[in-house]
């Protein structure tokens, strides 16, 4: 190679590289200081960000910052947008200054974002949970703000950063097309209401991997829609377990198919991995290929259950068998500890009766002793050891 086409290579070389490299706006020249307000700093920087021809980082750096609700919305001429948030952002402890919004951040119809970095978003959930009167007004209650809203994205990744006290969910994933949960954290008491960790309605290809979620209810739910959902390396706790559903309470919703949950823990909560449906409701869909593998049990109340009879606070007629049709689940090697002696509940409907329901190595303890299987309208297949069925077990 001659001296001339070697610095050609080497020019061309570097020119790859920098252009390769994303374009950084720091929150600061936006005028996102310190212990300031950086509402309309990151609003700036987003519009900059969504009109830029090239990759673009949004950077937050190590500091205190406050922040009223933001909509970043999309379909965005950048390539790739991502923020980086080394810092701490609080939300407004003060609910009107949220004007009602249903999530205090809300990223809309982007393709390739990412949001990471080693910061916090703190919704300052504690200042407002007591307005949440859901459990004694159920027809009437005020739903509290969530921390973030991520609904039509493609190809996003969410890494590193921690959601802490959300006022009400901490994440709510709507109309999304492979994205990615990494490493990310969520963390808010286990007397927190309503503050479901990860809830994924309408998507596909959603992935949760080496997480760790504590929260004051589901740690995961899965809604309508919810196809090829993989959850892996996750620890739960406390919390009320990785869900499916709650479904069936109206016409509107579509099948969920193809969940997979591996190589998860959870500790002290109130259920395990659970699929709940609700009776008397009009939903006919459809719940099938359910896989849950290699989980461990620390002192769960409910660590295995299908409960076609979900009906919180008694809003329904338990009598109305579900019309959800489950079909095709599998627990297969869950181990540890229950915190029931019936450490296995699969309730199925009398109506549509679950189908290809397997048991395989569920070794279970309460105070010592192997715990007992309730069944109804379900025959589950049992490979290696797990619990038999005691109950009405017609299917």
């Amino acid at each position: 190679m001659s001296i001339i086409t070697f610095a050609l290579f080497l020019f061309l070389a570097s020119f790859v590289v920098v252009t390769a490299q994303k374009k950084v706006l720091d929150i600061a020249s936006y005028g996102g200081l310190p212990n300031g307000d950086i509402t309309q700093a990151m609003t700036k920087a987003w519009a900059a960000a969504c009109s830029s021809t090239v990759p673009v980082r949004i950077y937050v750096k190590n500091a205190k910052y406050k922040m009223l609700d933001v909509h970043l919305k999309g379909p965005c001429k950048a390539p790739a947008i991502e923020i980086y948030n080394d810092g701490t952002i609080q939300a407004p402890g003060d609910m009107s200054q949220l004007h009602g919004v249903q999530q205090w951040i809300r990223v809309e119809y982007v393709n390739k974002f990412t949001l990471s970095g080693r910061g916090t978003f703190d919704g300052l959930g504690p200042s407002s949970w007591h307005h949440n009167t859901c459990a004694k007004n159920v027809h009437n209650c005020k739903m509290l703000t969530m921390n973030f809203g991520f609904s039509f994205l493609n190809n996003s990744v969410i890494r590193d950063v921690t959601s802490k006290d959300s006022k009400n969910f901490h994440v709510n994933v709507l109309g999304c097309n492979n994205i990615e949960f990494n490493n990310f954290k969520i963390d808010a008491p286990e007397d927190s209401p309503n503050t479901d960790g990860i809830h994924i309605g309408r998507s596909v290809g959603v992935r949760i991997l080496h997480t760790k979620i504590g929260t004051g209810d589901d740690c995961i739910s899965l809604g309508d829609g919810s196809v090829n959902v993989t959850v892996n390396d996750v620890t739960c706790g406390p919390g009320h377990g990785i869900s499916v559903g709650s479904v069936g309470k109206i016409t509107s919703e579509t099948p969920i198919d193809s969940f997979t949950v591996k190589n998860c823990t959870l500790t002290n909560t109130m259920n395990g991995v659970r699929i709940k449906t609700w009776p008397a409701g009009p939903g006919t869909i459809t719940i099938t290929n359910m896989h849950f593998e290699d989980i461990i049990m620390n002192n769960v109340s409910n660590p295995v259950i299908i409960d076609q009879e979900y009906c919180p606070w008694n809003q329904c007629n338990k009598k109305i068998p579900s019309k959800i049709k489950i079909r095709n689940v599998t627990f297969k090697n869950i181990r540890g500890t229950s915190g029931t002696k019936e450490g296995v509940t699969l309730i199925c409907s009398a109506g549509v009766p679950c189908e290809n329901v397997k048991l395989s190595d569920v070794k279970l303890t309460f105070k010592g002793r192997e715990v007992v299987a309730k069944c109804s309208n379900a025959k589950p297949t049992i490979t290696g050891v797990a619990p038999a069925c005691v109950g009405a077990a017609a299917a």
